[in-house]
């Protein structure tokens, strides 16, 4: 390749600010073509963002002469079936987090990937931003000594849309997400502590549903050890008060610890015995493109994408063990 130049699948919200600007603001990398279901939103899409041309179809963007990239921006359902489609074309993927709904889907579409010779990429930008770099700098200079274990707490109440019962966001339909926002939210959180920590060699919980506002888990609990020996817990509850909003990461060593937020652009905190050190990172307009420069970087011959099919399917693996036995329990896909 000499410039990258991308079809998008799925012209969903996440695209508008966070993904689909970066694809053309990335040196090397334009967004050609773009593709929804529904033709007139489609047009509507590239209308408003300069995209030359736009399709109702995706095996008509995959098979565009044109694209030689393929951006998957859809629910976690139909993952597997576009990489495998893409993959066939012989068009890399760059595609959306959670990978997929579960591990075997991830490792079926490693595989797709593999057999026709074209990369894998996962949407983990977080592994690309100035906050998270930072606590990894810390980490690796031995800032707070020899990590020992990890806490993570998130909790929040329940959003507007978690009460339309008789149509849920696709976000808390197991059928689609493969669970409920513990696997689209938490799921940033463990892949960050695979890239901070190294990979979890062991994982298990409890998921439960407390406030019955919809079918997935709105409640879960976690325990699990990275390769390294470093233990971690982590708890996500969807269904608390404003007042016990929590985001928060702590990680603990032998010489003090590091504090972090995953979805908020706060300091980095430093906490030693010689005090508290704070560090300021500020998050870039369109957020996942310092992620993508390194999907460019990589596919143009250079730089190598810290988030790849096998790092994030590392993650769907341990999500997957957290959840077992609710998984089993409720019949998700599994």
């Amino acid at each position: 390749m000499d410039q990258v130049r991308w079809g998008m699948i799925g012209c969903g919200a996440v695209t508008e600010k966070k993904s689909a600007p970066a694809l053309s603001k990335v040196a090397g990398s334009r967004l050609v073509a773009v593709m929804r279901r529904d033709g007139t939103l489609a047009a509507d899409y590239a209308r408003r963002h300069g995209i030359a041309r736009w399709y109702d179809d995706a095996d008509a963007l995959i098979a565009d002469p044109e694209v030689n990239a393929i951006y998957i921006a859809t629910p976690p359902d139909s993952h597997e079936d576009y990489t495998a489609r893409a993959a066939a074309a012989g068009k890399p993927v760059y595609v959306e987090k959670p990978m997929a709904r579960t591990h075997e889907e991830c490792r079926r579409m490693i595989a797709a990937c593999r057999e026709a010779g074209v990369a894998l990429f996962v949407a983990y930008y977080r592994r690309r931003l100035p906050t998270f770099l930072k606590a990894r700098e810390l980490l690796a200079e031995g800032a707070i000594g020899e990590p020992r274990f990890v806490n993570v707490r998130l909790s929040r109440p329940p959003e507007g849309s978690d009460f339309q019962r008789e149509n849920p966001p696709w976000r808390v339909q197991p059928e689609i997400a493969g669970g409920g926002h513990f696997f689209d939210l938490a799921s940033h959180q463990l892949d960050l502590l695979d890239f901070l920590l190294g990979p979890i060699a062991a994982a298990g919980g409890r998921a439960a549903n407390q406030a019955g506002l919809y079918a997935a888990e709105d409640i879960v609990v976690a325990s699990w050890e990275h390769e390294s020996g470093v233990l971690g817990a982590g708890q996500w509850c969807f269904t608390t008060a404003e007042v016990d909003r929590v985001d928060r990461i702590e990680i603990i060593g032998g010489a003090g610890r590091i504090e972090l937020a995953t979805f908020a652009p706060k300091p980095v905190r430093l906490l030693r015995e010689t005090g508290e050190e704070r560090f300021e990172a500020e998050w870039p307009e369109h957020i996942q493109q310092p992620l993508i420069e390194t999907v460019v970087g990589e596919l143009l011959g250079g730089e190598h994408c810290p988030s790849s099919g096998e790092s994030a399917a590392r993650t769907a693996w341990v999500m997957d063990q957290i959840v077992r036995g609710w998984e089993t329990r409720t019949g998700i896909p599994y």
